[in-house]
């Protein structure tokens, strides 16, 4: 049996607008970023979902609430859904960890998918273990819902490897698709296969949606 996941991206946190690497650190909504949950959540108020699941960061579990809360759905977290941990990369923009990571931030870059990054308030994962985590976490709670429809809110880099499994992608291959807040990205799950149906849907972010909840 297909189940149907709406795999979707939190809403704009004030480090996302600064361009500050986040991963593992707790950073909430900003306002535009509850905005863009207000406007999920109305969007997919007719949507036939069976559960909505969530990253156990904030900015995940307020996108998430906010779609749950028009289904009187209970959220279910899952911290496997994290994003990416980046180590000492964590709160600093690219420019800044160029320069005080040189050789960590060129491997990154070089997409080194098992190189890892210098150790901060935690300690950091490589692209594979990343990879292997929030796959893996995608596959098990479509398994418990086959046949329905479920809302799985994470993060850009959980959406990334969403993505790359759909698309046969090589894990050292350049992105070449966006990942925008609060989007929508619908995929198929059946006989262990993830299909890609839609990418990165956010017409419910249209200006005059977003203006109407100010």
């Amino acid at each position: 049996m297909t189940t149907t996941i709406l795999l979707i991206r939190h809403g704009e946190t004030d480090w996302n607008a600064a361009r500050r690497l986040q991963g593992h650190t707790d950073i909430a909504l900003n306002d535009v970023g509850l905005l863009q949950a207000d406007a999920l959540g109305r969007a997919l108020v007719q949507a036939p979902l069976a559960a909505v699941i969530a990253s156990d960061l904030s900015r995940a579990r307020q996108t998430a609430q906010a779609v749950a809360g028009h289904h009187g759905i209970e959220l279910r977290i899952d911290s496997q859904l994290r994003e990416r941990c980046y180590g000492g990369f964590e709160g600093l923009q690219h420019a800044q960890i160029a320069k005080v990571y040189p050789q960590h931030y060129a491997a990154w870059q070089a997409r080194d998918i098992d190189a890892l990054m210098p150790p901060g308030e935690r300690v950091g994962e490589s692209f594979r273990q990343f990879f292997t985590r929030s796959t893996q976490a995608i596959v098990h709670w479509a398994g418990q819902y086959p046949g329905r429809t479920i809302a799985i809110v994470a993060h850009g880099g959980v959406l990334e490897c969403a993505h790359r499994v759909a698309r046969g992608m090589a894990l050292t291959s350049a992105r070449d698709f966006e990942i925008k807040n609060a989007s929508i990205n619908r995929f198929s799950f059946s006989a262990q296969t993830l299909t890609l149906l839609d990418w990165g849907d956010i017409n419910h972010l249209a200006a005059a949606a977003i203006d109407e909840l100010a």
